[in-house]
């Protein structure tokens, strides 16, 4: 027999795979709700072979991790994305349209060149699978290319989002468009019957209600959605659904929902609903931070924590602080306006919260999802964030972890063979430095990734390179946060007058005092003017406001060392 060259490089990378096997860790069973310690997990190809203890006999030629002192977790789900949305500022044009400063077709065209990208930094998360609720259909393609990357989680996906409102920002895209408006029972499987042909994993309603009376409208809109339900179902896809009123959720579940991507935010859920879903056993992902997120941006009191900076996209975060330095009356309006809409926001984060304690309580299963992509919800970094807000709506670390692990794999009826480390599962896992049932925040404590069976090193799948370091601490400088703005930096930093060639500072504690001001200046921002990028050295040309009417014209130069700040020199 005959091989070709691609044959021969294909086995030889089969025959150089050997099993891993992971000894002494404390296996975190999120099944049972208990830690099992002194485990022994081999892994074979992409699956999980063996679970046994310290007596276990390991296979012959065996890559060995010591486990010792560290957790093993089952890989995490975002159960909530959407890929043609970066989480930047310019991402969402019927929500803020800044069109004039970014073109909506270099949001488009960028959604499909960074995939890869966004795929990587929910990997570093720890994110091993992901749900994309709305896409389109250059995106559904698109995704084919990453089925096999050892570096991408396992994608489910589907295309636009059929909906009872189109936007008129997202209108005429064809290929490229997020929603399919539905205006008749007609359309509803018209619709479903054209996505059959980019193969998507399910369908997804968007059920919007404008009606002041929201009964009438969503009872106006019934057969709509009835029908997309059925067609969809007529073709073995379930069906998620937006449905953020008690009313289009209840009507949505009656007639066969199957997932529910948020929480119920206009009232207070009762008996009667909550039964109706334990009945129909439909899964909720009660979507928790995203819109608040949205307000902050607006609003500009977006706070991040370190790892939100450190492992998200720093030029899709850098965005967020743009609304400092665009010369239009009508955001400084839209930045007051959405300081006055706080208690607004407070009031449906309270609902939403109440609503899904009373769900977990009585069993409905609750799976955890971002909205990643958003405006101010970044892909893989505020995933975290999203858990703590679901344990702070009365959840416990178990559950919450139960809700980013196995309860997803039942939205597709893949529990059998995902969600929990078992003989036969696929193994992705994620192996922790330290517990996160004791502490939630711990899920970024990352020492390796196992993706189906490929053994990953979380700083090996992004590269790092100097001009994302200064990037970063140009971040954490607009968010006025000192810790984050201190961590690219190196401990020996020097600081320098360009000129005089002066040392201003060196050492990291002494930089950390000589910026303690930043909580005195709420309006402080540093816009880019100009940037070049030679090697390890990167210049900004900056423009720093916030003092008053003074502002200041400013170039940085920056050296990086051993993926760290090492110099700075200042030339104002």
């Amino acid at each position: 027999m005959k091989y070709t060259l691609f044959t021969i490089l294909i086995l030889l990378n089969l025959c150089a795979r050997t099993q891993i096997c992971i000894i002494n860790v404390n296996l975190i069973d999120v099944d049972n709700k208990k830690i099992i310690p002194n485990t022994a997990v081999v892994i074979s190809g992409n699956k999980i072979t063996t679970v046994g203890n310290a007596k276990t006999k390991l296979p012959d030629n065996a890559t060995i991790i010591d486990g010792s002192g560290k957790y093993l977790l089952p890989g995490l789900t975002d159960a909530h994305i959407h890929f043609f949305q970066s989480g930047g500022l310019y991402t969402r044009p019927d929500a803020i349209d800044l069109r004039q400063y970014k073109p909506y077709a270099s949001e488009i065209a960028e959604s499909k060149k960074n995939m890869p990208d966004v795929l990587k930094w929910n990997m570093i998360n720890g994110i091993t699978t992901v749900i994309d609720v709305g896409a389109s259909y250059n995106l559904l393609t698109e995704r084919k290319k990453y089925v096999d990357s050892a570096f991408a989680p396992k994608v489910y996906m589907t295309g636009p989002l059929l909906t009872t409102y189109e936007p008129d920002a997202f209108k005429n895209l064809e290929n490229d468009r997020p929603f399919s408006i539905i205006e008749s029972v007609d359309d509803a499987r018209k619709m479903v019957q054209e996505q059959l042909t980019y193969h998507p994993d399910f369908i997804k309603v968007w059920y919007i209600v404008l009606d002041k009376d929201k009964e009438t409208g969503a009872r106006k809109h019934l057969p709509v959605i009835k029908a997309i339900i059925e067609e969809a179902h007529k073709h073995q896809l379930k069906v998620a659904v937006h449905a953020t009123e008690r009313i289009t959720a209840q009507l949505a579940v009656e007639n066969g929902a199957d997932f529910l991507v948020h929480g119920i935010e206009d009232e207070v859920i009762k008996a009667d609903f909550i039964q109706l879903l334990k009945n129909k056993k439909t899964v909720v992902c009660p979507t928790l931070v995203v819109s608040g997120n949205y307000f902050k941006v607006f609003a500009q009191e977006n706070k991040f924590s370190v790892s939100e900076f450190t492992k998200s996209d720093p030029w899709t975060t850098g965005t967020l602080f743009d609304l400092k330095h665009l010369a239009d009356t009508n955001i400084q309006l839209l930045r007051e306006q959405a300081k006055l809409y706080k208690p607004v926001v407070a009031m449906r984060d309270s609902v939403r919260n109440l609503n899904l304690k009373q769900l977990n309580d009585a069993g409905v299963r609750i799976v955890a999802g971002t909205d990643a992509g958003n405006i101010g919800t970044l892909h893989g970094g505020s995933y975290v964030r999203e858990l703590l807000a679901m344990q702070y709506a009365g959840m416990s670390n178990w559950q919450v972890l139960q809700s980013a692990t196995i309860n997803p794999a039942y939205i597709f009826n893949n529990e059998k063979t995902a969600g929990s480390i078992q003989p036969g599962k696929i193994a992705d896992m994620i192996l922790l430095n330290a517990n996160p049932v004791d502490d939630l925040n711990n899920l970024v404590k990352i020492d390796k990734i196992f993706n189906k069976g490929n053994m990953l090193y979380p700083d090996s799948i992004i590269k790092e390179t100097p001009v994302a370091l200064v990037q970063r601490q140009l971040n954490a400088y607009n968010a006025r946060d000192i810790e984050a703005f201190m961590e690219p930096y190196a401990d020996d930093i020097e600081l320098y007058d360009y000129k005089t060639g002066k040392l201003l500072d060196k050492g990291k504690e002494a930089m950390k005092k000589g910026y303690a001001w930043f909580d005195q200046v709420p309006e402080l921002h540093c816009e880019i003017k100009a940037r070049i990028v030679q090697g390890n050295i990167v210049i900004d040309k900056e423009r720093v406001t916030g003092f008053g009417d003074r502002v200041i014209e400013a170039t940085a130069i920056y050296h990086i060392e051993n993926n760290k700040i090492k110099k700075v020199y200042f030339i104002e």
